[in-house]
């Protein structure tokens, strides 16, 4: 008998490789897309980061009988040095519990070694972004895993493999048609207002400092993100990388900015207001200053940000946070439920 042959994936692959994939996908063992041509296309073939080298067949008496995908360091231009990524692997039903995941892994190893890797990652930072569908849902779907799906049929194969949990997050969906304002959100809306801190949505003429809050946040993620959203409304033009779509075209100028505002500071923001063209309500996150906590700044903006999806026609909206973060209980008062756990894994090699 011919032995196992871990090899890179060839063009006329690929039909067996759907085969191996949307059977998964039909018995609920991985929350993804069906794979067609063009999907696969887009993500494995001309994504950044992607090179044929790293997408590995397994082959044994002439079947694929499983795949895998991997990122190498310093493809892309946000890696990391010595980071290499796992996108995803799967493994013929039929052939699972025969040392195939593990030969494919082996492989993926020794490749990214040779690359300079030290440590392999299944995590949101690979640029190969896969959609997921939420489970119990009319199709409502994410546009990233931010790890590694704890339900999924994979999770303690690859605890048995040697990675490590480093973190965890959880996902909060919410069916929009349901949203409805709490009755206390008026109320510290007002209560902010009588101590001089405006809520609502931010306006082009006004000049506002908010390098104080990312300072004390610690994140200049946040500080690009208020730099390139408010430039983009002082010149009236859309963000480039905006996905808002309306009836599937893009609009003719920026993208609503919720704030809080006291005597000329950004002490907290949401959004931008998205809408991406699946019907999902999308936003970078949320942000408090911490000189400013515990006032339900955070509770008027989200709460003013769900009523924002609303009204540009969002059907539901998902978010990921970390399990153990206090902005649960904000988003779970506005109607969030959780729906999944992800695990961002570390292997070092």
């Amino acid at each position: 008998m011919k032995l196992l042959e871990i090899r890179p994936m060839k063009s006329n692959d690929f039909t067996a490789v759907q085969r191996i994939w949307n059977d998964s996908v039909e018995k609920g063992e991985v929350l993804y897309y069906p794979l067609t041509e063009d999907y696969f296309e887009k993500k494995f073939i001309k994504n950044a980061g992607c090179e044929a080298e790293n997408l590995l067949i397994a082959e044994k008496d002439r079947r694929v009988v499983g795949f895998l995908h991997g990122v190498a360091p310093e493809t892309f231009p946000l890696a990391k040095p010595g980071c290499a990524y796992l996108t995803c692997m799967m493994v013929d039903s039929v052939f699972r519990g025969r040392g195939i995941g593990k030969a494919l892994l082996e492989a993926l190893k020794t490749q990214m070694k040779h690359r300079g890797a030290h440590t392999l990652y299944i995590s949101s930072l690979n640029p190969v972004n896969l959609d997921w569908r939420i489970p119990g849902t009319p199709g409502h779907d994410h546009n990233n895993m931010p790890g590694l799906d704890t339900g999924c049929a994979g999770y303690g194969f690859f605890e048995k493999q040697g990675f490590q949990e480093k973190y965890r997050e959880v996902s909060l969906y919410q069916d929009l048609s349901g949203y409805r304002m709490p009755s206390e959100v008026p109320e510290i809306q007002k209560k902010l207002a009588a101590e001089g801190i405006y809520t609502g949505l931010y306006q082009p003429k006004w000049d506002c400092e908010f390098d104080g809050m990312c300072d004390r946040v610690g994140s200049d993620y946040w500080r690009d993100v208020l730099r390139t959203e408010i430039a983009a409304w002082k010149d009236g033009q859309p963000n480039a990388e905006s996905r808002f779509w309306a009836d599937g075209i893009r609009p003719q100028g920026p993208r609503p900015l919720l704030i809080a505002l006291h005597e000329g500071h950004i002490v907290g923001f949401t959004g931008p207001v998205d809408l991406q063209k699946s019907g999902r309500g999308w936003f970078t996150g949320i942000c408090t200053d911490p000189l400013y906590e515990r006032r339900g700044i955070a509770t008027v903006l989200f709460n003013l940000l769900m009523q924002s999806f609303v009204e540009e026609g969002a059907q539901f909206t998902t978010l990921f946070t970390g399990t153990d973060s206090h902005a649960q209980k904000v988003y779970r008062r506005a109607g969030l439920r959780p729906v999944r756990e992800f695990a961002l894994m570390a292997l070092t090699l």
